[in-house]
């Protein structure tokens, strides 16, 4: 039993972790091309950088987002 629940949740935590990437690499192909920069300007190093940098960021929005939310909750907003 106690396995089972351990597999939903390191699933659920694979999936999570999935979308913030996606969300993060579409978010990373719009910065390239405001930069005016070809994508096969970038190494594959560069391309990762930007990617977690993006990354952070969509972590930073959901954790302010779930702040929000908890304030609205509890009325302090």
């Amino acid at each position: 039993m106690i396995r089972k629940l351990g597999e939903v949740k390191s699933g659920l935590i694979d999936r999570f972790r999935s979308k913030i990437r996606e969300r993060a690499i579409t978010q990373a192909k719009a910065r390239i091309a405001l930069s005016e920069r070809n994508f096969e300007d970038f190494t594959e190093n560069e391309l990762e950088i930007i990617v977690q940098d993006e990354e952070e960021k969509v972590k930073g929005s959901l954790k302010q987002s779930a702040v929000v939310a908890v304030l609205i909750v509890l009325g302090l907003s």
